[in-house]
């Protein structure tokens, strides 16, 4: 039946025996620090531009029409589309990155992507960090970005594939957590760096990115790869020890008799990018491989995260207080992603896409209420002591709601959702929608804070509503659902159901005999 995913007779949510090992929470906060490397760049951006050592030495032109400039509102800031587009060359990196992450992954793995990601981060960071022109820096960041690109795609999916499914949630959630941290680290590292005198501020700020990066490039050799990606690659044996190691358990007969269902079926797609956009049968998943960090974009989290320092000084904060202010929105962002970690196998998934896109909608519509009272649609005048700290609480509040749904749950969800056969095709679209909207809504940033003013607050509610109605109607249940058996989900559901056929198993049954006949 063309456009319909097959769904095969078997058990229906099974619960694995095994809980979550030192072993595996040890491999899955390795692969988690690839969020770090992520969130540290996307803190360490806006402190990066606003350094005058660094923008004297690499854009002197630039820092001259800066010093030049005569404000006229408080919307209209100084905006060089080719400052924008070097921050934005990072993710712009990442994004063509992303496209050669899924053959490597089919290739050599989740383990050795990670370490080829780190690998080309590590050298990028030093690169930046001693570069003494232009193209030494551009270069340098053009590796972070190839990193970043091949991390951000290899990390969620080991974490879900090693992760049991009663606790993929939580420790799925930790790169998330990761980027969080990185986040804040950045604008730490921002604040000390603003009191070094000279280039040795930046410098330190750019090449400190290695730390987390090496500590993925060492840890990737003491972790071993996902059982399902050691099956995909013919190494039956080897994923058969792996999953009884991380599981702690010496019978894993019924899990890997399924993992090894999964990864015939995978093995026949023989085009995955053919059989996602064009095979009809993936329609569900693509749709949530696209649309989900489309949506988580269009948040507008990394216009605040980007942007912060920009943000603080324009609603009436000195610079060491927009640097500080920055720091408590880091602050906030990571113990609510604490919260995440903590709910997100109990309460769901859906629950906190919903909640949290509620307090989003309100916290912006507040925000842009505020800054329209004090500076209206001129741009003018001063903005209270009062009005400032309402806006500083209300953008935590903001952050607070991400933190626990559209951050966490926006890796979450496309890291579980996809079937093997088009798993790393399907995460390879998921990461660059995400990394090419960055860039893009990163370049276009200012430009539509001087043509929208306050109503750009407006305008990021008004998608985030959109995208809570899209969460609330289209997207099923997903904890505590082992990730071979994901498929029921959309058979269940009273849109996707209409997608969805049954079909024997016969191949499966055929397989379960052939490795309990091996293991007796």
């Amino acid at each position: 039946m063309p456009g319909a995913l097959i769904v095969h007779h078997h058990a229906r949510h099974k619960t694995y025996p095994g809980e979550v090992t030192g072993f595996v929470f040890f491999a899955c906060l390795i692969a988690s620090v690839g969020g770090c490397i992520f969130g540290y760049d996307i803190g360490l951006t806006a402190g990066l531009t606003s350094t005058e050592a660094f923008m004297v030495q690499f854009f002197p032109s630039i820092y001259d029409e800066m010093k030049k400039q005569v404000i006229v509102n408080e919307y209209c800031k100084f905006d060089s589309q080719l400052l924008t587009l070097f921050c934005s060359s990072l993710f712009l990196s990442a994004t063509v990155a992303a496209f050669l992450a899924g053959p490597m992954g089919r290739s050599f793995g989740r383990k050795w992507t990670m370490f080829a990601a780190s690998s080309a981060y590590v050298v990028g960071a030093c690169l930046g960090g001693v570069a003494v022109n232009f193209p030494m820096l551009l270069t340098g960041r053009i590796l972070v970005g190839a990193g970043v690109g091949l991390c951000i795609h290899a990390s969620p999916l080991y974490i879900s594939e090693m992760a049991p499914a009663q606790q993929r949630g939580m420790l799925n959630i930790l790169f998330q957590f990761m980027c969080t941290v990185g986040i804040l680290t950045a604008n730490m590292t921002n604040y000390v760096a603003s009191k070094v005198d000279g280039e040795w501020g930046w410098r330190i700020g750019v090449a400190f990115g290695a730390v987390p990066a090496a500590v993925i490039m060492l840890g990737s050799l003491l972790i071993p790869d996902t059982p399902i990606s050691l099956l995909a690659r013919g190494e039956v044996e080897t994923a058969r020890a792996t999953l009884a190691q991380i599981r702690g358990l010496s019978d894993v007969r019924e899990e890997f008799e399924d993992l090894t269902t999964a990864c015939e079926d995978g093995k026949a797609v023989a085009h995955p990018w053919r059989e996602l956009f064009f095979g009809g049968k993936y329609k569900p998943q693509l749709t949530f491989c696209i649309f989900i960090p489309f949506f988580q974009q269009l948040t507008g989290i990394n216009v605040i995260m980007f942007y912060a320092p920009v943000l603080f000084k324009t609603v009436g904060f000195k610079q060491n207080a927009t640097l500080v202010s920055s720091v408590i929105t880091g602050l906030v962002n990571v113990f609510s992603t604490f919260v995440a970690t903590l709910t997100a196998d109990k309460v769901g998934r859906r629950a906190l896409f919903l909640q949290g896109g509620t307090q989003m909608i309100i916290s912006q519509i507040l925000v842009g209420t505020f800054i329209g009272l004090q500076f209206g649609m001129s741009g003018t005048g001063a903005i209270s002591e009062q009005y400032a700290m309402c806006i500083v609480l209300f953008v935590c509040v903001y952050v607070a709601g991400f933190a626990w749904s559209w951050g966490p749950m926006g890796w979450l969800i496309p890291s579980e959702i996809y079937p093997l056969g088009v798993r790393s095709a399907a995460q390879s679209v998921t990461v660059a929608v995400n990394m090419f909207f960055t860039a893009f809504i990163g370049q276009i940033f200012l430009t539509l804070l001087c043509h929208l003013r306050f109503g750009l607050f407006y305008f990021f509610g008004a998608w985030v509503l959109l995208m809570t109605l899209f969460i609330a109607m289209l997207l099923p249940e997903t904890k505590n659902v082992p990730i071979e058996e994901m498929a029921h989900v959309w058979r269940k559901h009273w849109f996707w159901r209409k997608f969805v056929i049954d079909n024997s198993d016969a191949r499966g049954a055929e397989m379960r005999k052939r490795i309990a006949l091996e293991m007796s």
